[in-house]
């Protein structure tokens, strides 16, 4: 089989020092940040201090506004924000952390009982020479492991969190140097999140294998099968996160809207709406915790799947660690390769002008794509045999180096179309959206069609290039291709993470501008960067479905190989039943978290009404609104709503495995990865055109902009009204979709051994 020339002490060396150098990128972008004062301190010897640079460059843009009070404000707003979002994170945690150990005793309890908590060795299944472990030592390590990856997760999540609302009002602060300088430290502090998550997960993953190693010793196989606790571990905490997180940022978003903007004629983010706060609290714990934990759930899983694979082919039989630590390689480059990229939009190129913001970003997707690609080229040729074979359904496949290296460029580049077809779909540069805006003429009903429509058609591209890096690398490689393809898609997630963190920072930016009554210059540069934002949250969501759906499949192939099921045949009736089954879950699912959203945003409205109402002064800025209450309301309602959703997903594997068996549970899986991939699609890209043609109305940059507008016109109202409409397909049930289909994956792939062995309960009668 040939060699590789890296050998396993480079290898051992190389994984944790890529996974050290991004955690110490991170620490100084996080520095840089820093840098920016949030106390007024500096300006206290007055004009002496403005001839020395400070204030100089503020061109008195304030317009009258006291340039002291303006800092005082930003920072008491940005204090709001982030009490509000740690204490919701700390009540989320709670209700998670029981969860959590509930589980952990159930994966304990399950695996265990697969040979009577016997603690006697067996023979391989994979290879009848060897022994192997006990099930016992899996059933432990598995719950080990599933706790380390819940708990990586909820950190990357709640770091993210931090350090988003740390940036949010030094980016405001620093808008009123231009827009370039705002720029500049949104994306750093994405960036910081980025760098961290990746770096992370990846030395968390390492070092659980070393430790396991030392037990194991020579039974790969159950080595990387007691692994993927962690993929599991990760998904699960992202689940809740995302479903939490959405329903609390979009019940107060629909509520704000509603009232601020369709019944009271106040602009986004007025200090006067008792629901702004709340709605920015919520963009950090939806947006940008949510995502973290789901990319980084969709990171280990994938890794996990390709090990599994890897255990029980030529890598593992062989004890080839090098090879074997392939796809850990792939991710320790990607965090390299994403460094030199972030310097480009932070150090090599300035930002002067508005319309230089989203060309920038498109560049880091561009730029980290193609240098990827020659690092997974070179990773390939010195840590890969140069012909091996992989585990394909009972059979061993021979395959070549470079044919690997194309099943991890078939997923990078799939994940750039992917990308790349959203922002089309979802940006207001392009005629989509504006199409959808001019529809907004003839009212809100027209408006949804629209929408509609176009989220529809966005799905059709994305669903080629999901099938074409299916196709070619389960041709070349298998399912350790398709493992490799989604890696290869989530290679470069610290640049995906750090342009997808920028828009809630930037959103977070514009609404602080508006509360703390600065000028409207500084507004509109805010809401350019937020504009730019949105578009990249959109892709953001566009990689995350687009791995999500190579994710499960890779975790699906393990899972049949793991159950020992032979042929998924579709024709029978065991099968087919779970099929149909499964494609209706996300729509269950989906139907749980939207009205979650909608009876959140009824209590909001009734609130937001009620002060309006009841406060004398508040409409006149001379009371100052409870935001407490509203707080309080979207904290109390996603807690209780993120639970139904979350035990759907959770229990139905369970369920399905034990009374219906592993065929009936193929199917389900098959079917949950079909549908829901389709829906996630056009549900984001729907919410992303509606948010976008709203702005591309208020802004009214072009011509065609300012005959829809101003601000509170009909075709503006109309517009709101989408918007609202889409929030929670974007926000909540969109991005929560794709944690579904792969959940459910690795939650079947954990329990195969249990329901190989005891499954199948009723077709047993």
């Amino acid at each position: 089989m040939g060699a590789t020339i890296l050998p396993d002490l480079g290898a051992e060396i190389l994984i944790p020092f890529c996974a050290v150098v991004g955690i110490v990128f991170s620490l100084l972008q996080w520095v840089y940040v820093s840098r920016v004062q949030l106390s007024p301190a500096r300006d206290s010897n007055s004009n002496s201090a403005a001839k020395n640079g400070y204030n100089d460059y503020l061109i008195e843009e304030e317009e009258g506004v006291n340039d002291t009070n303006v800092v005082q404000k930003c920072a008491e707003i940005q204090n709001a924000i982030s009490e509000g979002a740690t204490s919701f994170l700390y009540t989320e945690y709670k209700y998670v952390g029981a969860f959590m150990v509930a589980f952990a005793v159930l994966i304990f309890v399950f695996l265990g009982s697969v040979e009577g908590f016997s603690t006697s060795s067996h023979t391989c299944a994979y290879d009848e020479t060897k022994i192997c472990k006990p099930a016992l030592a899996t059933a432990i390590f598995s719950t080990i492991s599933f706790l380390l990856g819940a708990i990586t997760s909820v950190v990357s999540g709640f770091l993210g969190m931090k350090i988003a609302t740390y940036a949010n009002a030094r980016t405001t602060l620093e808008a009123r140097k231009g827009v370039g300088k705002a720029f500049i430290v949104a994306f750093r502090s994405g960036a910081v999140m980025g760098f961290l998550l990746a770096a992370n997960g990846l030395l968390v993953l390492y070092i659980v294998i070393l430790v396991f190693k030392m037990y194991y010793g020579e039974d790969w196989g159950g080595l990387f099968e007691s692994i993927t606790g962690y993929g599991l571990g990760g998904s699960s905490m992202a689940l809740f996160g995302r479903v939490g997180g959405g329903i609390y940022t979009k019940a107060a978003d629909v509520g704000a809207d509603l009232v601020g903007k369709v019944e009271r004629n106040i602009p986004e983010d007025d200090p006067r709406n008792p629901a702004v706060i709340a709605d920015n609290v919520g963009d950090n714990v939806g947006d940008i915790a949510g995502m973290g934990s789901d990319l980084f759930g969709s990171y280990a899983e994938s890794s996990c799947a390709a090990l599994v694979v890897a255990s029980i082919s030529s890598f593992g039989i062989n004890h080839e660690l090098t090879a074997m630590l392939y796809p850990l390689i792939v991710s320790s480059i990607g965090i390299i390769v994403c460094l030199i990229t972030t310097l480009f939009a932070t150090d090599f190129f300035e930002i002067k002008a508005v319309k230089e913001i989203e060309p920038a970003l498109k560049k880091q997707l561009i730029i980290s794509t193609v240098l990827m690609t020659i690092g997974v080229a070179i990773v390939t040729w010195i840590s890969v045999p140069s012909s091996f074979t992989i585990f394909n359904f009972g059979t061993q496949k021979v395959v070549k180096n470079w044919q690997l290296f194309l099943c991890v460029c078939v997923g990078l580049w799939a994940g750039l179309i992917i990308g790349f077809v959203t922002e089309y779909y979802t940006s207001n540069a392009y005629s989509p959206v504006q199409d959808v805006a001019d529809s907004c003429r003839t009212g809100a009903a027209t408006n949804i069609i629209f929408g509609l429509a176009l989220g529809y058609k966005s799905v059709i591209i994305p669903i080629f290039a999901i099938a074409v890096s299916i196709f070619v690398s389960f041709s070349f490689a298998a399912m350790y291709g398709i493992a490799v393809a989604a890696l290869g898609m989530l290679s470069t997630i610290a640049t995906g993470l750090a342009i997808d963190a920028y828009g809630p920072i930037s959103d977070n930016a514009g609404g602080i501008a508006e509360m703390a009554g600065m000028s409207h210059r500084i507004r509109e540069r805010t809401d350019a960067l937020d504009a730019a934002g949105n578009t990249t949250a959109a892709i953001g969501k566009g990689f995350a479905i687009g791995s999500a759906a190579l994710v499960s499949l890779a975790l699906f192939g393990a899972f049949v190989s793991r159950a020992g099921i032979a042929t998924v045949d579709v024709l029978t009736p065991k099968v087919f039943i779970g099929l149909i089954v499964g494609a209706m879950l996300p729509y269950w699912f989906s139907a749980m978290t939207m009205k979650s959203v909608g009876s959140a945003a009824l209590k909001m409205v009734e609130e937001v009404r009620r002060q309006f109402n009841t406060i004398p002064g508040l409409m006149e800025g001379t009371a100052k609104p409870d935001y407490a209450t509203c707080v309080k309301i979207s904290t109390d309602a996603s807690i209780k709503e993120m639970i139904p959703p979350g035990a759907l997903v959770m229990l139905t594997p369970l369920i399905v495995g034990i009374f219906f068996g592993v065929e009936t549970l193929s199917g389900v899986l098959a079917g949950s990865l079909v549908s829901g991939v389709q829906i996630a699609i056009s549900a984001s890209n729907t919410g992303g055109a509606w948010d976008n043609a709203k702005k591309y109305i208020e802004a009214g940059a072009s011509e065609h902009a300012r005959t829809l507008g101003p601000k509170g016109s009909d075709p503006h109202k109309a517009a709101v009204i989408g918007d609202t409409v889409g929030d929670p397909l974007k926000d909540t049930s969109g991005p929560s979709l794709n944690i579904l289909i792969k959940l459910m994956a690795v939650e079947s792939l954990v329990f195969a051994p249990f329901f190989a062995t005891h499954g199948g309960l009723l077709f047993k009668l």
